[in-house]
């Protein structure tokens, strides 16, 4: 547990500071987006490009691990969907609930598992991110569609969108260029390790700046409901899923961090924009960020117990 503790400690210190220097306002206000968009943009799909194109994928496990994301999916969207009455008072609370319970940060997932697992726990980050990212994209359109009122489903528009995800892009190109056996030739792989070495600290700090304190201050049963679902009891369903697909401990591990992760701040820019509880989602990803702190090393910590 203390090594898991001083493993993600830097991860959160980091967040931190990019909180502290938000309330400071350095270097300006405007900074932070223009950050984030090229820590989302350019630098975390080089991280990812630089992984995946030399990995060694024979000890990845993919086929169960991506089924065990699948069902993982799955099963949490028919939970909170069937809870819908009793943690929500209207439609545009459920789809912030619902994105609270299921979505990821990924800048926290990333950086967790390369300080804790290395190069080959970034590896097993990004194949499980191919595929959640797109489903979970196409699960939250849907819920807006049905239950954020004046919402229209596009499926072309959210096509679209995910076509175009630069993270699922970096993962479909690191994954060609390690199956046709190209690789990362020449000064490609040194200069991608550059990049890749800024992307972790650069996006943490963008994580911090987007916390909402005051968000705070209007949370209530939806919030709590929300944090219980993604915080405790998905990285659990994780642990009895890697359980009974027979994942081997990496990959086990990794699927729990996933799990446990608190929800991406792009889920409130979702909500704002497709008609849900965006007070509400401002709440929940700055209650989840700071209580993960205490609740991600548990579950991680117990799943090392459920496995051994």
């Amino acid at each position: 547990m203390l090594a898991l503790i001083n493993a993600l400690g830097p991860v959160f210190m980091v967040l931190l500071l990019g909180l502290l220097l938000k309330r400071l306002t350095f270097p300006t206000a405007e900074f932070w987006p223009q950050l984030e968009r090229l820590v989302y943009f350019f630098l975390f799909p080089a991280m990812l490009v630089s992984r995946l194109a030399v990995a060694d994928f024979a000890d990845l496990d993919v086929d169960r691990v991506l089924l065990a994301v699948f069902l993982l999916l799955s099963l949490m969207t028919l939970l909170v969907w069937l809870l819908k009455r009793w943690i929500s008072r209207d439609g545009a609370e459920f789809t912030s609930v619902f994105q609270g319970a299921l979505r990821f940060n990924t800048y926290v997932a990333l950086a967790s598992s390369a300080e804790l697992f290395g190069s080959l726990g970034l590896a097993l980050a990004a194949v499980i991110m191919a595929l959640m990212i797109p489903l979970l994209n196409l699960l939250c359109v849907l819920m807006f569609a049905v239950y954020a009122g004046d919402q229209r489903l596009s499926i072309t528009a959210t096509l679209k969108t995910l076509a175009s995800n630069p993270l699922i892009l970096a993962c479909l190109l690191g994954l060609l260029l390690n199956v046709s056996g190209i690789g990362l030739p020449g000064w490609s792989q040194p200069t991608l390790e550059i990049l890749a070495r800024a992307a972790l600290p650069l996006g943490l700090l963008a994580v911090g700046v987007a916390l909402n304190l005051n968000a705070l201050r209007s949370a209530g049963g939806p919030l709590i409901f929300s944090s219980l679902l993604k915080l405790l009891l998905m990285p659990l369903l994780a642990m009895a899923l890697s359980q009974l697909l027979g994942l081997n401990s990496q990959a086990q591990a990794v699927l729990v961090l996933f799990a446990a992760m608190p929800t991406a701040t792009s889920a409130y820019i979702l909500s704002r924009q497709l008609g849900g509880d965006a007070p509400l989602m401002a709440a929940v990803i700055t209650a989840q960020t700071l209580v993960a702190m205490l609740t991600l090393p548990l579950m991680l910590y117990l799943n090392q117990l459920w496995f051994s």
